[in-house]
């Protein structure tokens, strides 16, 4: 297929396609991996059983710690001489999970990739400054070979040195940028920094993902930077970005290239099926690891296609069922605290919630900078606006500081957003 060959399917000629796609993939799996043999049998399924879309219910999920007790190749379903690159997770919980790639899952993922970035405007011939980290993380590598592909002149400048990264902006004239929306925010304090205004530069185009960010923070990236602001979504297990992307022209949601990864929405408590929950992905093309009904404890919901109608959309990612603070019998999502900071007059939209222990209670600190023309005493106004803001629309106390701008740590990856101190 082309770069936009599946969009013009049907529904039901996709629905065909994933069937076909589904009952290979589950063959593939079982047929040549250990653990997705021995899930299979326990749950007392087996491929054949799988007649129609709706029977994938019946097998089992998977887990990250699936991934990292088959540390580092036990869910790779082809022989090592095949595999063409290996990627891997930080490891910063535990052993890092490791994804396979073959020479066709290469070429599929330049291909989901390629398609995202024209559905969020990018054209061939387009410059396309790539800030994403370049290494095991897939971010980097993912997004340059899928510009490549579209047809893009590609800047690989990865991610750090964020004076270098303004003035390559400034001298290479890049129409499109990728990076993660929180180092987005940190390159355009550069511009300002430096006398520069981002409004002015070429950048027409900014494709942000590998965290979690609101609809603040899109207004903020776009009024600060004269940009439109998209939403890319992927992860390392599935196959890196471009499993599913925000269209430009309507930037309501992102369209899930169904053709090559089916979507479920499962309640993260039960397991059951539901309309709001945790976003769960099977890979239906993948070769060198297919993953089956990959937990991915992100938070979503489903939504019919718009710009791309055969391909439903998924709400932008509102958090991480791992990632929800629960402060004395309330849940609270960093997103939560995020939407009301990028709210407030004086404030920069960095910051870091600290959890600790006081005497049975759970405390949260919520750090974050000052924006550098806000003077002390709008600080201390700002600090009790946003305590008061989150007790009345989360429910919750919390401590605000206000710190000097930029003292709080930067990443050109993902940021930090929670630091628990508590004990374990």
């Amino acid at each position: 297929m082309t770069v936009d060959d599946a969009e013009r399917l049907s529904v039901d000629e996709l629905r065909d396609l994933q069937l076909k796609r589904l009952q290979w993939t589950l063959r593939h799996a079982y047929e040549n991996v250990p653990h997705y043999r021995r899930a299979f049998d326990a749950a007392g399924v087996h491929p054949d059983d799988c007649r129609a879309l709706a029977d994938l219910a019946r097998f089992p999920t998977t887990s990250k710690a699936d991934l990292r007790d088959n540390y580092p190749f036990g869910m790779f379903a082809v022989p090592g001489d095949q595999v063409r690159r290996i990627h891997a997770s930080s490891g910063t919980t535990g052993k890092p999970t490791v994804v396979g790639y073959t020479e066709r899952d290469l070429e599929t993922w330049s291909t989901v990739m390629a398609r995202s970035l024209r559905a969020a405007g990018a054209r061939p011939g387009d410059r396309l400054h790539n800030a994403y980290g370049y290494g095991l993380f897939t971010g980097g590598l993912g997004a340059h070979y899928g510009a490549e592909k579209l047809g893009c002149t590609v800047i690989p400048v990865s991610g750090g040195m964020t004076p270098r990264q303004v003035q390559l902006i400034t001298d290479f004239q890049p129409r499109v940028i990728m990076v993660t929306p929180s180092y987005m925010l940190t390159v355009i304090d550069e511009f300002e920094k430096q006398g520069l205004d981002p409004r002015k530069s070429s950048l027409e185009i900014g494709i942000f993902g590998a965290e979690p960010w609101t609809e603040q923070m899109r207004l903020e990236m776009e009024e600060r930077a004269g940009i439109h602001a998209v939403d890319i979504y992927g992860l390392s297990e599935v196959i890196g970005p471009g499993v599913a992307q925000e269209c430009v022209e309507t930037k309501d949601g992102l369209h899930i290239w169904e053709d090559h990864f089916y979507p479920e929405i499962l309640d993260p408590v039960t397991g059951e099926p539901a309309e709001e929950g945790e976003l769960v992905f099977t890979s239906l093309t993948k070769e060198a690891m297919p993953i089956i009904r990959y937990r991915t404890r992100d938070l979503t919901r489903l939504m019919p296609g718009t710009a791309r109608p055969t391909m439903r959309r998924m709400q932008k990612i509102t958090g991480r069922s791992d990632d929800m603070i629960i402060l004395r019998g309330v849940n609270l999502f960093p997103t939560q605290i995020e939407e009301i900071i990028l709210r407030t007059p004086g404030l920069a939209p960095h910051f870091q919630l600290v959890l600790t222990k006081r005497g049975r209670m759970d405390h949260l600190a919520v750090q974050v900078e000052a924006r550098p023309d806000c003077p002390g005493e709008r600080r201390d106004a700002a600090a009790a606006e946003v305590s008061q803001t989150v007790k009345d629309t989360v429910g919750t106390s919390v401590e605000v500081v206000v710190v000097e701008p930029e003292t709080l740590a930067r990443s050109a990856g993902k940021i930090q957003r929670l630091v628990d101190h508590r004990e374990r």
